[in-house]
């Protein structure tokens, strides 16, 4: 599995929404075996910067993130790199800064990552 380097302030931020099709015949346990590998990969790939925020989408299993990578090439390796990425539809929107940014109370600059509960 490729190593998630660190992010640097030369990042750039993605939106990513996921919404996640789980085949129905799948078994009760793999679905939870892979959801909680797909939780533990991406608290690592939070714990290195790369996912930033994340809010789920009440009622399925999607949600909507931001993400933060050199380019699209390596965001594409880290969204790949999750366990539940061949039942993933992902729609990526690459963000850029407003001239408002500076006075929105919003995320932190890029690098900043998610702070997990008792990290």
């Amino acid at each position: 599995m490729r190593r998630w380097r660190t992010v640097t302030s030369a990042a750039v931020d993605f939106l990513v929404e996921i919404e996640v099709r789980l085949p129905v015949d799948l078994d009760e346990s793999r679905r939870a075996a892979l959801l909680q590998d797909e939780f533990e990969r991406g608290a690592a790939l939070a714990g290195a910067g790369a996912l930033r925020a994340i809010w789920r989408v009440p009622g399925r299993l999607a949600n909507k993130a931001i993400w933060t990578a050199a380019d699209a090439t390596e965001l594409d390796a880290a969204l790949a790199s999750l366990p539940l990425w061949r039942y993933m539809d992902v729609a990526v929107t690459p963000l850029a800064q407003h001239p408002l940014s500076e006075s929105c109370a919003g995320l932190a600059p890029a690098g900043g990552g998610c702070r997990l509960a008792g990290a």
